[in-house]
């Protein structure tokens, strides 16, 4: 019998987002609780950052054609940060601190380490270029010009510079919610007696971590009996209660795997059989809402690496997307591999590895799909193309996993 080609990675990638429904509605939040939210419009600052000039370091304001090195000069003003200063008089320096709004008149500040005060005058080692240590005002951010922009997933940092120009809240999408269930009789929860035959059920605990951590509200449903009748009632409830439906396992055709029929009968389904490795099989379908519209689902692979690595390479992009995220690509690194990878895959590989002390990666030594210490120990992804052998020195594609969070 001919099995279908596999489908290339970057193709099926592209096809899953093609499917992803632009994201309707939108919520305002106080900025400091909008972390990990995805911004709904762009942010036009309206202010110059900083909204005028002011030292950068502690020392004397001064115009610099008054100087001649080692000539003493009055201090005619004291200046702090938050003071409103005075016009500099020709022939006098102001001490000011980092922060402090630079006088009208002075064009450098010199910083003190470079000038000795004598009583009441000040006597300098250097004469400075014009400009020496003033942030200028707008040298950050200029009135009108957007800061952020819409599809922005907010970071710590963005957050910040939001508040720099004086939002206190912003526009946002909802959460995606995404309901998780999980096939199979043999699965157990930790703390349960473990029968013969049975396993404890690991992906419920990866696959909710990871979709709360990119900021998604998750309805746990649990694990679901080996039935036709009680798979379907699941997607049921989940498409009631989500956006999409994550599920891990059960996509085959054998007598104990439901929740293919299961969703053909309770909607629509699309398979693909991806060339990587870890991973292969995925399924996207949408679920049939009783009160209309529908609910996305992505079915991944069973075995725990494999469901991991799947989840970070294409489920990942395809929530970020759903949530209104634009940019969804992980930004990788040209790194060293201290290590040899001789007999490599038809499949694209995803190595799991980790950088060492030397700057260069060391290899995870069991890359087998069900070693979930390899997930643990590892500190991102090595992308391998197709056939490539991997000699130690070459320099590899590296995806850390702070890029796939």
């Amino acid at each position: 019998m001919n099995r279908p080609a596999l489908l290339d990675f970057d193709e099926a990638l592209r096809q899953l987002l093609a499917l992803a429904d632009p994201p309707a509605g939108r919520e305002t939040v106080p900025t400091m609780d909008a972390l990990g939210r995805v911004l709904a419009d762009d942010q036009v600052s309206t202010l110059d950052v900083p909204p005028m000039d002011n030292a950068q370091m502690d020392g004397w304001a001064v115009r610099v054609a008054d100087l001649t090195a080692g000539a003493p000069l009055p201090v005619s003003q004291r200046i702090p940060a938050g003071a409103a200063p005075s016009p500099l008089a020709a022939g006098t320096v102001a001490r000011i601190f980092t922060g402090a709004t630079v006088p009208e008149g002075a064009d450098a500040v010199v910083m003190q380490e470079q000038a000795t005060l004598d009583g009441d005058r000040v006597r300098f080692a250097v004469v400075p270029p014009a400009g020496e240590w003033v942030r200028r005002t707008g040298e950050d951010i200029r009135r009108g010009s957007t800061v952020l922009a819409a599809g922005t997933r907010l970071t710590p940092q963005a957050l910040g510079l939001a508040a720099s120009v004086g939002l206190a809240t912003l526009p946002v999408r909802p959460r995606l919610r995404v309901a998780c269930f999980f096939t199979g009789d043999e699965l157990v929860m930790p703390g349960e007696p473990l029968p013969p035959g049975a396993i404890y059920n690991s992906n419920r605990f990866v696959l909710g971590a990871l979709l709360r951590r990119i900021g998604c509200e998750v309805v746990d449903l649990g694990i679901v009996p080996d039935s036709l009748d009680a798979t379907r009632a699941a997607l049921r409830e989940a498409a009631a209660r989500a956006d999409l439906i994550v599920t891990s396992g059960g996509m085959s055709v054998g007598e104990e795997d439901h929740v293919k029929p299961a969703l053909e009968a309770e909607g629509e389904l699309r398979t693909w059989q991806i060339a990587i490795k870890p991973g292969k099989p995925l399924a996207w379908g949408r679920v049939r809402r009783a009160a209309g519209g529908h609910a996305h689902f992505v079915g991944l692979p069973g075995n725990p690496v494999s469901s991991f690595v799947t989840f970070l390479l294409l489920v990942r992009p395809f929530v970020l997307r759903l949530q209104g995220v634009v940019d969804v690509a992980p930004r990788a690194l040209a790194l060293r591999a201290d290590f040899d990878w001789p007999k490599p895959d038809r499949r694209r590989e995803f190595l799991r590895a980790r950088l060492n002390d030397a700057g260069g990666l060391d290899l995870f030594p069991n890359q087998g799909s069900a070693v979930m210490t390899s997930t643990v120990w590892a500190g991102g992804l090595v992308d391998n193309p197709p056939s490539n052998p991997i000699r130690r020195g070459d320099v590899v594609r590296f995806l850390p996993y702070g890029e796939l969070a």
